[in-house]
């Protein structure tokens, strides 16, 4: 787990992730956070048990700890950190897709 949020432990279906607020345009020209609409990739820095099922098993996630995600437009509820980029917990839910680079 990254060293800046190490108190944080999810639980359940929930996910840690970390979005960084410096983005570049398509043309690689680093945009200004004032003109920037919050990015929805992220990487996925810890994850909870699972899901509990109602027989009491745990449903493991289908996210791990590295993958690049891409998630929903205002997902997630932010998380104190000491600047380095921005950290989000969100339910496994609220994620769309992992970002596979081929």
């Amino acid at each position: 787990m990254d060293s800046h949020i190490c108190k944080v432990k999810p639980l359940g279906s929930r996910i840690l992730v970390k979005r960084d607020k410096k983005l570049k345009s398509k043309s690689g020209i680093l945009l200004p956070e004032s003109s920037q609409e919050a990015p929805k990739e992220a990487v996925v820095i810890a994850v909870g048990q699972g899901h509990i099922l109602e027989d009491g098993s745990t449903e493991p996630l289908d996210i791990k700890v590295g993958d690049n995600i891409l998630f929903k437009s205002y997902a997630g509820t932010e998380v104190p950190s000491d600047g380095e980029g921005e950290y989000l917990i969100m339910n496994q839910d609220d994620i769309l897709a992992v970002i596979v680079n081929s």
